[in-house]
């Protein structure tokens, strides 16, 4: 297996995380809201219900995008070698590993730490059509881009 088809590996594994919590969230929110009794004080009801229905939204929300971020990597070839900065690509530089991908920010795969990014990204959008060797600067810091796959 490649480098890219760990990260791409680790990417999913977030995700696959990241929707059980949101799904399991959503449905602990709707069964308090569903378990909010009526009492002689109404609104305490109603506003404990409310505030349910509210977390149960947030989780509905958070699951729509995580979903969306679980089409887009699938539209991912991880087994692609890049040979310039591109939506899919993995790269390194003096700094650290970059997954052109979605946002999920800095991933574990194995002992390493990538950065997964969006190509939507300011990064991204600043190193998108680079080659190996090529230079940019970032946060006041110029790196290299010292391996594209």
């Amino acid at each position: 297996m490649t480098k890219k088809e760990k990260v791409y590996k680790a990417c999913e594994a977030v995700l696959v995380e990241k929707i059980y919590i949101a799904k399991s969230g959503m449905e602990a929110a709707q069964a308090s809201a569903n378990n909010e009794t009526k009492s002689s004080a109404g609104d305490k009801y109603e506003t404990g219900r409310a505030m349910s229905q509210n977390e149960r939204d947030m989780y509905a929300k958070k699951l729509t995008e995580l979903v969306h971020q679980q089409k887009m990597l699938k539209g991912i070839n991880p087994k692609k070698i890049s040979d310039k900065v591109e939506s899919g690509a993995l790269l390194r530089t003096e700094k650290g590993k970059f997954f052109i991908s979605i946002s999920l920010g800095q991933i574990k795969v194995g002992s390493e730490f990538v950065m997964a990014i969006s190509p939507l990204s300011p990064i991204a959008q600043l190193i998108l059509g680079k080659i190996k060797g090529d230079d940019f600067s970032w946060m006041n810091q110029t790196q290299t881009i010292l391996e594209i796959e």
